[in-house]
This record gives C-alpha cells, sequence and structure tokens, in this order.
C-alpha cells in the first residue's frame, strides 16, 4: 500500500476509526477491563485484545475502558460491565475463551454468565 495514494490513505483512516470507535462515547453497556500491574502480570492484555477484537466483530454498541486495580487481585484479570440500568457485573479470572463467552452471553446476548461472575 502506497501512503499517497488518497484511496489508501481513506481506507487506513476508515480501519483506525473502526479499531478505535468501541473506546469511544458513552454508549448503552461499558466494558471495564482492570489493568493495574496485578491484571497486566495476570494476563489484562490479552483479555482488552480479544475483546476488543470480539466487541468490533459482533458491532456491539459499547464502550471499552480500562482502569487501575479493583482490589482483588486473585480475581485477575477481571472485568466490569456496566449496563444501562447502572448495575454492574464483576467477572474474573478471565482468559480469551470466558471472554468470548461475555460477549456473546452478556454484551450481544443480555444475558450475564453467571459461571465467570465474582461473588462479593
Amino acid at each position: 500500500m502506497r501512503l499517497t495514494d488518497p484511496a489508501a490513505l481513506r481506507a487506513l483512516r476508515e480501519s483506525a476509526r473502526a479499531e478505535l470507535a468501541p473506546r469511544e462515547g458513552p454508549k448503552a453497556l461499558r466494558v471495564t477491563v482492570h489493568m493495574g500491574t496485578c491484571g497486566i502480570a495476570a494476563g489484562a492484555r490479552d483479555v482488552m485484545a480479544t475483546l476488543l477484537a470480539l466487541v468490533g466483530k459482533a458491532g456491539a454498541e459499547v464502550t471499552v475502558r480500562q482502569s487501575g486495580c479493583a482490589g482483588l487481585c486473585d480475581q485477575e484479570p477481571m472485568l466490569t460491565l456496566t449496563d444501562a440500568e447502572g448495575r454492574e457485573f464483576r467477572y474474573g479470572r478471565l482468559d480469551a475463551a470466558k471472554v468470548r463467552a461475555i460477549v456473546d452471553g452478556h454484551v450481544v446476548g443480555g444475558n450475564p454468565v453467571t459461571t465467570y461472575l465474582i461473588q462479593v
């Protein structure tokens, strides 16, 4: 791809916009990946990458954010899903397969995946 070609530059811009869309603006659902030191060490970067890829493919109306430590180091990597009513659902000990189940079941399907919820 030649970066001097206007069509190639437009395609690159649209690709970048699509990649950043889940991180912009308020939407009905908000997913926060906890990325404190303990979260990163436990695999939160992989959780974030998987989440962004799956949300993008699903075309879900969700804002994806990151935060620091949530204080439950033994449950890392974790994410918190906040729905339109403000209810929070905290998921823990995540990996790519669990994130996939959460996106399919809760983000897209609207049903919490109780198997991975943290009981506090």
